[in-house]
């Protein structure tokens, strides 16, 4: 997978944004900026101007490096320039909510009125839908998609856990803006239960098409021969 200047520049110039928007803010931001929200949208956590202002854009630029890096140190790295547009799409959603997020932080640093509850939902919703819809295009890889000892040894596995993960994110990503809407008292018990249960699910999805695949792979080192393939005899 190759990476070029024009892929590159608009998420240079985010990551810029977020360190210039820091400088600029710094000279009048209190020295207690609010870093977390509770489920009501009230602030329960801050942290000084040094981690209040920097603590997002250094992690959204750590998590832009990481996943440039990622690729080339995977063994499946081949199968990342068969969904490089998907890959790139979701280093941008990355991103972009990062940068949702800081631009929030600001906000409420200077005293701008938000509904953060709902704010935060539709963003990560908007994520999880982004997600769902380029699960069907990743090919198996070691870092990204739903990598069970299931889906890394069976083709079958992979394509068909990652099809019904697509059309679950989605669904998920929908539930968690409504639910971010309408902001019921069982808002974050919901939304936890159903990652678990969608989480479990995939897993034990992934195992039974596996056990089916007659194509599957056994995982190396565990055969006699010490190999991938079945045990030859002497």
């Amino acid at each position: 997978m190759k990476t070029d200047l024009r892929t590159e520049l608009p998420l240079l110039i985010i990551l810029g944004a977020l360190f210039v928007a820091a400088a600029i803010c710094w000279p009048q931001a209190p020295d207690r900026i609010p870093i977390h929200w509770n489920i009501h949208g009230e602030v329960d956590a801050y942290a000084g101007k040094l981690g209040g202002l920097l603590g997002l854009p250094l992690t959204a630029l750590a998590i832009y490096g990481l996943m440039l890096v990622l690729p080339r140190l995977d063994p499946g790295y081949p199968n990342y320039s068969r969904f490089a547009g998907s890959y790139t799409t979701i280093r941008y959603a990355i991103t972009l909510l990062l940068a949702g997020t800081y631009t929030i932080v600001l906000l409420q640093t200077f005293g701008v009125p938000l509904n953060v509850t709902m704010l935060m939902s539709l963003g990560v919703g908007a994520l999880l839908v982004v997600l769902g819809n380029l699960m069907g295009k990743i090919r198996p890889n070691w870092f990204v998609g739903v990598r069970t000892p299931w889906t890394l040894s069976s083709k079958a596995a992979w394509v068909k856990t990652h099809r019904l993960a697509g059309w679950l994110f989605i669904a998920i990503g929908v539930l968690t803006a409504l639910l971010g809407l309408l902001q019921p008292s069982w808002y974050v018990a919901a939304l936890l239960s159903t990652i678990v249960a969608v989480s479990i699910y995939l897993v034990a999805y992934s195992y039974f098409v596996w056990k089916q695949d007659p194509h599957r792979i056994a995982p190396a080192g565990t055969t006699p021969n010490g190999d991938n393939g079945a045990a030859g005899e002497n």
